[in-house]
């Protein structure tokens, strides 16, 4: 990616979301609720986690060309954690709302 002619990052497979998103499915799958909630969630979820990773690395370019001092900080640190965390977030909310588990 170049951001006012400066190159800033390059987006490899690791950085695409694929894996986050099968991860995201096999765990809805393993906590499955009802069909139906299952498959819409898995969608819904596998498009928000692509969505806020297409924010990630655009924010990432950003701050890169920002602060590019920062790198490791915010390549290794920051940015992981954004995508993870909100991965997470929707595991709970997906175990505490609409999974089939035995509390």
């Amino acid at each position: 990616m170049l951001l006012n002619d400066v190159y800033v990052s390059r987006v490899i497979e690791g950085c695409n979301s694929i894996s986050i998103i099968i991860l995201f499915i096999a765990f809805i799958a393993a906590f499955s609720g009802g069909l139906k909630a299952t498959i819409l969630y898995s969608f819904v979820g596998g498009f928000l986690i692509y969505i806020i990773n297409i924010l990630r690395i655009a924010f990432l370019s950003f701050m890169l060309y920002k602060y590019p001092n920062q790198q490791v900080f915010l390549h290794n640190i920051v940015f992981p954690a954004i995508i993870y965390g909100f991965t997470f977030l929707l595991w709970v909310i997906w175990v505490k709302r609409f999974s089939n588990l035995k509390r």
